[in-house]
């Protein structure tokens, strides 16, 4: 059994705590630190790896999708109350110390108050927080395409409400669930584009409410037509790296260094079709890298462990990831 979703949160954990201690650091830096890439480590602290916020965020969706959907079908009414309530305790949470996103920051303490959530979403940020944490929405049997791209959306806009964040997080989302389904990795890209061409005449009101008049564009088609614009150039910007990779380069210097929210995504996806067959070599490539290196690798090893599933990771790097427990409780739930 392939455990698709199993494979999916573990890999997104361990690419996260692989780029834990990279991040905000220089090539050099890192070279100094680590290693060569090939044989970079999993950092350990007392038999731990630790993850960042990315890993916490992640389980906060998930856990409150499964409380959603324990309730009935998929809709924004179901979804947005145990979401918030789960955003909220991540944000007051003691174990919130991995240098968060300030966006979420801000974000979860006007969600605490209550009010519309609308209200809270940073309108003008595409910052990687919204799509580093999507990947459970790729994984959900059942879904159709309205409800996943709808909640994919929605559970952005909490924090993050630029179109490119919600059209990034909509991508993301769905990259996962093509490899998760078995899509071969040279039609990942084209389905991804198709998807976004798609999809960039539609604004899914009914998830998202009047979060586009927020906003400076004519209407609620160009809002959403402005973010995936946006994500169909990092794709190209893809597909030209991938013309003449150099698994040796910095993979920021190729696609982008990752921190905004189409750049995380394309960067990861650049890392995972260097090594589709090495998930290791993947999240090590993505984590080894000048940007956002934690958000990289965490969207790397989701996009390997849905391609993969379970059986992509050393089981040492398993047994060693913080909230394991969790992570491999999410995955059971979903894996078909």
């Amino acid at each position: 059994m392939k455990q698709a979703a199993t494979g999916t949160l573990t890999g997104l954990a361990l690419g996260d705590a692989m780029g834990f201690p990279t991040e905000f650091n220089t090539m050099a830096q890192i070279e100094a630190k680590c290693g060569p890439w090939r044989t970079m480590p999993l950092p350990l602290s007392s038999g731990r790896a630790y993850v960042t916020d990315d890993t916490q965020m992640t389980l906060a969706l998930g856990e409150g999708l499964v409380e959603t959907l324990a309730e009935g079908p998929l809709t924004a009414a179901g979804l947005e109350p145990p979401v918030r309530a789960r955003f909220v305790e991540w944000c007051f949470s003691p174990e919130n110390n991995r240098a968060p996103g300030t966006t979420c920051l801000r974000a979860c303490e006007v969600l605490s108050r209550g009010g519309t959530w609308q209200a809270a979403s940073e309108i003008g940020s595409k910052g990687c927080g919204a799509n580093m944490r999507v990947a459970p929405l790729g994984l959900i049997p059942g879904l159709d395409r309205q409800q996943r791209s709808g909640a994919s959306q929605l559970q952005s806009a909490l924090t993050h409400g630029h179109p490119t964040a919600l059209a990034a997080s909509d991508l993301t989302a769905h990259a996962v669930q093509l490899l998760a389904e078995g899509t071969r990795t040279a039609e990942l890209l084209p389905e991804l584009r198709a998807y976004a061409h798609d999809s960039r005449g539609h604004y899914p009101a009914d998830w998202l409410g009047d979060l586009a008049d927020r906003a400076h564009d004519a209407d609620p088609v160009s809002f959403a037509a402005r973010g995936w614009d946006e994500c169909l150039a990092v794709l190209d910007r893809v597909e030209r790296a991938l013309r003449s990779p150099d698994p040796e380069t910095d993979p920021c210097a190729a696609t982008g260094a990752g921190w905004i929210a189409e750049e995380a995504l394309a960067t990861a996806l650049y890392c995972f079709l260097l090594f589709p067959d090495d998930p290791p070599a993947a999240v090590r490539r993505a984590a080894y890298s000048s940007g956002d290196s934690d958000s990289i690798a965490a969207l790397a090893g989701a996009f390997a462990g849905a391609h993969h599933g379970a059986g992509a990771w050393p089981a040492p790097w398993v047994d060693a990831i913080e909230y394991r427990e969790r992570l491999l409780a999410l995955g059971a739930a979903w894996d078909v």
